[in-house]
């Protein structure tokens, strides 16, 4: 019997599905080797040689993989596509002693895709595995050697990382963009208009020259034009219809996935990301950590089938469509994101459910989008107004849906504007004239999907590793999400990102960071040595953390208040930890009294000891909710935000939902706004 090893027992499940009795699928569940977590576990002296060893938790599973290589008469590793999942097929090769090992890949489980591995398989790729082995060590020496320099010269239990410190860098450096932002004022002036039916248009230019060119900096300049505008009549210019057509995007890869299910289902990359996994395994989509948008030509064909039956000629383009990534080091020879039958429609894996509602909404979003880029684009009837009142110009733009092609499978965002018939010459009547004052805004705060666009666009990591790094930098403290689910840096990631600029400004280069992937991407295609690409770095880098134990001196961070300890008397200080600042004594290590800093109360008093007030509080995992100020005398929390009004009702006290919807608190209570709340949720009518 032919033994088959692949990382995940979902994965080995499906595929034994599509085997006979002549083959065993078996797991590792993961790596079976990796870089000790006590010790650096890396020789530097000596090539740089990686000390691997077996983590206690994959013994067991090593036992099972040995005695069952002992009886099989093959053994073919079956992991995953990427150097992760080279990786891991030459680390099972050193740990079971295995010599010349079949390596079979595929891009979807699915009973052709293995039957066609298994006929093409090919030996282990050392370039892949050296490209994954730079980038592990390289990460474990930046980590294990600049870690302990932030704990002696900021605070204990921080970390750096190559990658971790550029995508932190770059939410500091946004975050000081929207500091020093200056607005600035501007004003736009639209014309409500009438000529058979009511439309609006906005001034677009004076004596030709356009309104970004005028610019309209303050009320007095407003005035002015209002005043220039008392006697004008109003007159069409310019009419121009054109037909403008929408096109398709492109079929998801990983950057774009976890952008779309950020904005479109509310999912952080980390969950997508382990959503996509579990489908994968499942044989639903196609491997979901690629930066390729090819498509098979027998998905697009089965594509074609479906849009035909099931929407119309007309919803198919005449021509299979293709795109091109923009990366250059994007691996072509993958396949983008899609599902594995795309004939299998979302709706009909709901009843028996096939998948968790959490994956359906992932693969519906996949098949949506995949099915999409195959059909044809929406047309739009367009229509552009030009009228002329004195010596400035107004346009008004409308536009209306023709035929909505592949929006008819993945709706996007489009405001239609019927505007009236008008032909040039023609007169038209003034209603209002509205001028409206305006600020520049300040950039925001990225979210995890504009984040990851960032990162895909400056060549920060790859496909498998955005999700990691947004997590990363989360755990650690360095990052959190503000109110709007908006990333934004903590005291401890801005003073971690500083000291890192100032000392280390190497590591969180973003030119340097895109070259060093570009180095793994040469190692991979056996352009280079990953001793080599190592050396390069870590013998300066050594250099320049020699010398800066030595010079650099250790930031104080304690911040003097009128607080006394009540334990002994002394003068409390402010300290910042890991997870932000806290009170402690200054007679600390001699008495170790500690407190946590109040949050401002929500000026509203408990409504169950009614002496205390309720304030913003924090989970240990991080998660907002709110208590009374004289826990743990006062037991009193909600989860909602609470408001300073009552239930007409039950006299509960009213909080804001997710929805922000003022409902009652008390879950018994069935007032009017919490049927509504309920209703909706539940979809009751």
């Amino acid at each position: 019997m032919d033994l088959i090893i692949v990382e995940s027992p979902t994965k080995a499940k499906t595929i034994s599905q599509f085997l006979g009795k002549g083959y065993s699928v078996l797991s590792s569940f993961g790596h079976v080797r990796d870089l000790p977590s006590s010790t650096i576990g890396v020789d530097t002296a000596k090539n740089f040689e990686p000390k691997y060893i077996i983590p206690a938790k994959a013994k067991p599973k090593v036992k099972i993989l040995k005695d069952e290589t002992k009886k099989a008469k093959e053994i073919i590793l079956a992991t995953d596509e990427d150097r992760e999942g080279e990786a891991i097929a030459w680390h099972l090769s050193e740990v079971l002693n295995l010599k010349e090992p079949k390596r079979i890949v595929f891009h979807e489980i699915t009973k052709t895709a293995i039957e066609k591995a298994l006929k093409s398989p090919r030996k282990i790729d050392t370039n892949l595995v050296n490209a994954q082995q730079a980038r592990r060590i390289l990460d474990r020496l930046v980590g294990y050697k600049l870690s302990p320099f932030l704990w002696k010269k900021i605070m204990r239990g921080l970390s750096a990382g190559r990658v971790q410190s550029v995508a932190t860098r770059l939410i500091c450096e946004r975050e000081n963009e929207i500091k020093n932002f200056i607005p600035a004022e501007y004003w736009s002036i639209e014309a409500k208009l009438f000529k058979n039916k009511e439309f609006s248009a906005n001034l677009f230019a004076k004596n030709e020259k356009t309104i970004e060119k005028l610019e309209i900096k303050n009320k007095k300049e407003a005035d002015k034009v209002l005043q220039e505008l008392e006697e004008a009549e109003y007159i069409v210019e310019n009419v121009e219809k054109k037909e403008t057509q929408r096109n398709p995007q492109g079929p998801f890869i990983t950057s774009t996935l976890q952008q779309a299910a950020v904005i479109k289902l509310n999912y952080s990359a980390k969950r997508t990301m382990a959503i996509a996994q579990r489908l994968y395994e499942k044989g639903f989509i196609t491997y979901h950590r690629t930066d390729s948008f090819n498509l098979s030509t027998q998905s697009q064909m089965a594509a074609k089938e479906l849009i035909i039956n099931n929407f119309g000629k007309n919803y198919w383009p005449g021509v299979i469509k293709k795109f091109k990534t923009r990366s250059k080091s994007a691996q072509e020879a993958h396949e983008a994101i899609r599902p594995t039958h795309p004939n299998q429609m979302p709706d009909n894996l709901k009843k028996p459910a096939k998948l968790t509602p959490e994956e359906l909404k992932l693969y519906n979003l996949i098949w949506q989008r995949f099915i999409a880029s195959q059909m044809a684009s929406a047309v739009f009837d367009s229509c552009s107004i030009d009228i002329k009142a004195e010596c400035y110009t107004f346009r008004a733009n409308g536009q209306t849906l023709k035929f909505d092609g592949y929006l008819k499978v993945y709706p996007t965002k489009f405001e239609e504007m019927d505007l009236p018939k008008l032909n040039k010459g023609e007169k038209i009547q003034l209603k209002e004239i509205v001028p409206s004052q305006h600020f520049t805004q300040p950039p925001a705060r990225y979210s995890e999907a504009t984040l990851i666009k960032v990162l895909e666009k400056e060549s920060i990591g790859r496909p498998s590793t955005y999700a990691p790094i947004l997590d990363t930098i989360q755990q650690r403290n360095y990052v959190e999400k503000d109110e709007n689910k908006r990333l934004k840096p903590t005291n401890t990631g801005i003073m971690v990102n500083d000291m890192l600029l100032k000392h280390f400004p190497q590591i969180v280069d973003i030119q340097f960071t895109a070259k060093m992937e570009k180095e793994f991407d040469e190692i991979a295609q056996g352009k280079d040595t990953w001793q080599q690409t190592l050396k390069d770095f870590y013998m300066p880098f050594e250099q320049i953390l020699k010398d800066k134990e030595q010079s650099v001196a250790k930031m104080d961070l304690t911040e003097e208040t009128d607080k006394i300890c009540p334990e002994c008397k002394g003068k409390m200080i402010i300290r910042l930890g890991r997870y932000g600042k806290f009170y402690a004594c200054s007679k600390f290590p001699n008495c170790k009294h500690t407190e946590p800093i109040a949050k401002p109360s929500l000026g509203i008093k408990c409504p169950k000891c009614a002496q205390g007030e309720l304030t913003e509080k924090t989970t240990r995992t991080k998660k907002i909710f709110y208590g009374c100020s004289l826990w743990p005398k006062c037991d009193f929390a909600l989860w909602d935000k609470p408001v300073n009004e009552f239930c007409p009702k039950c006299h509960s006290i009213m909080v804001e939902n997710k929805a922000k919807k003022i409902i009652c608190s008390n879950r018994a209570c069935l007032n009017e706004d919490r049927i509504k709340s309920i209703k909706k949720k539940n979809k009751i009518s």
